[in-house]
C-alpha cells in the first residue's frame, strides 16, 4: 500500500511537472553567439529574413551614433548559409534619419522599409524632433540582387512606420502620429495614436485602422489563418501590451503584458508564438530576451548576450526545432576598451525535441 501511494504521489508530481513545462514552453538552447557586423560605427536596429534560398539581415549603420543624424544609411546583408555575409546593398534619404528597417515579403518582392526623421543638412537635438515630418521610405528587389532604392512610401508622411505583416493580397504597417497631427512640442508622448496602414502593393499605403488612441508606440503583429490579427505594442517605458483585432479590424482587445518590451518582435516558431525585445532588469540594465507566448503571457525563455544600447531583434524559424535570431548590442568592447555597438547572431535549438 505504502509502495502504491509512493508510486501514486510520484505519477501525481511528474504529470504536473508536465504540465508546468507545457504552460510556460519548452527550454531553449542558445549557441553559436557571433558578432556579425561592426565597423566602429553605430549599428542597430536589426530584422532577418529568408528570400530565395538565401539569408537576409538588415540594420541601421550611422558613424555619428544613436540619436537623429543625416549620415544614417540602411545596410542589406545576405548570405548562403548565415555564416558568411556580405554587403548586397546600401541607401541613404537626403537631410534625414533612416531608423528601424524592417523586411517585408509581398507580391514575390523583398522589400525594407524604414522610418525617417527629417533633419536638414546637420545632425537636430532631441527638442527639435518633429513627429509630423516623419515619412516612410522603402527599398525592394524582386530577385535580392538588383535593388530599386529609396523609394519614398506614399502615405506616411507624418507617420513614425514600423513592421509590416501580410494577409491575403494586402500588406499591413504599424504607422504611429500625433493625433490630428497637433502641433505640439518634440514628443511621442501621451497624444500619439498607432495605425494599421493598409496597401496593396507595399508603396502606396492607406488608413485601415486606429488601434491605439493614447501612448502609440512600437508595435509588431502577425495575422492568424482567420484573419485575426494578434500583436505586441510597447508604450514608452511602460509596461507593454497585447492587442487583439478580428477583421475589419475596428474593434480592438488590450491585454497588459506585466513587464516592459523595447523594440518588440512577435513571429511563429512552429506552432508557437515569439515575442522578443528589450526588458529592463534594474540593477544589470537593459537585456535583450526573447519569450514564449502562451496564454495571452510571456514566459522567457532566453536572454541574449547583451547590455548597454540593445535589443530590436529579427528571428528566421529554421525548422519547428530550431531558429535564427539577430540582435544589437553594445556589451563588447574594442581594443582600447570602449564600448562598440555591433550586429550579432545566434542559434536556438529546443531542447529535448
Amino acid at each position: 500500500m505504502v509502495k502504491r501511494c509512493a508510486l501514486s504521489v510520484m505519477c501525481l508530481f511528474l504529470t504536473t511537472a508536465a504540465r508546468s513545462a507545457s504552460a510556460v514552453g519548452p527550454a531553449v538552447e542558445v549557441s553559436n553567439v557571433r558578432r556579425v557586423f561592426h565597423n566602429g560605427e553605430h549599428n542597430a536596429f536589426t530584422d532577418l529574413v529568408r528570400f530565395k534560398d538565401k539569408f537576409y539581415l538588415t540594420f541601421r549603420r550611422c558613424p555619428d551614433g544613436h540619436p537623429v543624424h543625416p549620415t544614417a544609411s540602411v545596410i542589406v546583408l545576405v548570405s548562403d548559409d548565415a555564416a558568411e555575409w556580405q554587403q548586397v546593398h546600401r541607401f541613404r534619404v537626403k537631410h534625414r534619419d533612416t531608423r528601424d528597417p524592417h523586411f517585408l515579403i509581398f507580391q514575390h518582392k523583398l522589400f525594407v522599409l524604414t522610418g525617417t526623421w527629417y533633419s536638414g543638412e546637420t545632425s537636430i537635438p532631441r527638442e527639435a524632433y518633429d513627429l509630423n515630418k516623419h515619412l516612410g521610405f522603402a527599398a525592394w528587389s524582386e530577385d535580392g540582387v538588383k535593388w530599386h532604392s529609396p523609394v519614398m512610401l506614399e502615405g506616411t508622411f507624418g507617420h513614425y512606420i514600423w513592421r509590416a505583416a501580410t494577409f491575403g493580397e494586402q500588406a499591413y504597417l504599424c504607422g504611429r502620429r500625433k493625433a490630428g497631427f497637433d502641433a505640439l512640442p518634440r514628443g511621442e508622448g501621451r497624444q500619439v495614436e498607432s495605425l494599421l496602414l493598409e496597401s496593396d502593393d507595399g508603396l502606396i499605403w492607406r488608413k485601415r485602422a486606429v488601434f491605439q488612441e493614447l501612448e502609440g508606440d512600437e508595435t509588431a503583429f502577425l495575422f492568424e489563418p482567420s484573419g485575426a490579427i494578434v500583436g505586441v505594442g510597447r508604450r514608452g517605458s511602460q509596461t507593454a501590451q497585447l492587442l487583439r483585432s478580428k477583421p475589419p479590424y475596428t474593434n480592438w482587445e488590450r491585454k497588459d503584458l506585466e513587464r516592459y518590451v523595447g523594440g518588440p518582435l512577435i513571429a511563429r516558431w512552429g506552432e508557437r508564438l515569439v515575442v522578443g525585445g528589450r526588458k529592463s532588469t534594474g540593477g544589470r540594465g537593459a537585456k535583450t530576451a526573447l519569450y514564449w507566448l502562451i496564454n495571452d503571457e510571456l514566459h522567457e525563455f532566453a536572454e541574449l548576450p547583451s547590455g548597454g544600447d540593445n535589443s530590436y531583434p529579427g528571428i528566421i524559424a529554421l525548422s519547428g526545432t530550431k531558429a535564427l535570431v539577430s540582435w544589437y548590442s553594445s556589451h563588447g568592447k574594442n581594443i582600447q576598451g570602449d564600448p562598440i555597438t555591433a550586429i550579432y547572431l545566434a542559434d536556438l535549438h529546443l531542447k529535448g525535441i
